[in-house]
């Protein structure tokens, strides 16, 4: 069973149809129990970093997620989700992430030519830097996904599997061990988001 974490932040429903979709066992929970005895756990997130991790810890699921992690059950955080993995964020601030990937989160606008459009809105071809990995089993170099953000993932070189192009290199995927994480939303991503939930669904 598949649990995505309710921490009152994130697109949940959709999630929840995408994993239905495949045929896997999926329910939305803030319960502990129910998530530490999940086979696989994923964490939304949808806002500004701050007020999202303020909300994680509120519920005491940062604690269970970390613990959860420790143990080697397979995660994946999705946009924000997947912010939260790392170090810190600089968004409104500075913020400490779980520490599960390392790297940070900062500001595309100063990085990337005046006139581009930010937040990043749309459909992004996917360069895979390690398309070996489980995760890209059914998808291809060049496949698309959607993305919403306005921030995202440096100094993370080491466990970047995917990035997209955005006038620079955006980090589009990450991996570390049994912890995964996705910039861009496959739910919202047709049949090449269902694929990767598939593959996440697959990999030990």
């Amino acid at each position: 069973m598949i649990a995505i974490i309710d921490y009152g932040v994130g697109n949940l429903f959709s999630l929840q149809s995408s994993f239905a979709m495949i045929g896997q066992e999926v329910t939305v929970t803030s319960d502990k129990t129910v998530i530490q005895n999940a086979d696989r756990l994923i964490l939304p997130g949808v806002g500004a970093f701050g007020d999202a991790r303020k909300k994680l810890a509120m519920h005491g699921l940062d604690e269970t997620l970390l613990a959860q992690a420790k143990d080697g059950k397979m995660i994946m955080g999705i946009c924000l989700g997947m912010q939260m993995l790392f170090d810190k964020s600089f968004e409104y601030g500075e913020h400490a992430g779980l520490s599960l990937i390392p790297g940070e989160v900062v500001d595309m606008t100063p990085r990337i030519r005046e006139g581009l459009k930010v937040p990043h809105i749309g459909w992004n071809a996917l360069d895979l830097a390690k398309p070996d990995h489980p995760l890209f089993r059914y998808i291809k170099n060049g496949d698309c996904v959607y993305f919403v953000h306005s921030y995202f993932a440096d100094k993370c070189a080491a466990d970047t599997i995917a990035t997209s192009e955005y006038d620079i290199p955006l980090t589009a995927a990450v991996a570390k061990d049994n912890v995964i994480g996705c910039q861009f939303h496959p739910e919202k991503s047709g049949r090449v988001g269902l694929n990767l939930l598939r593959a996440f669904c697959e990999m030990k």
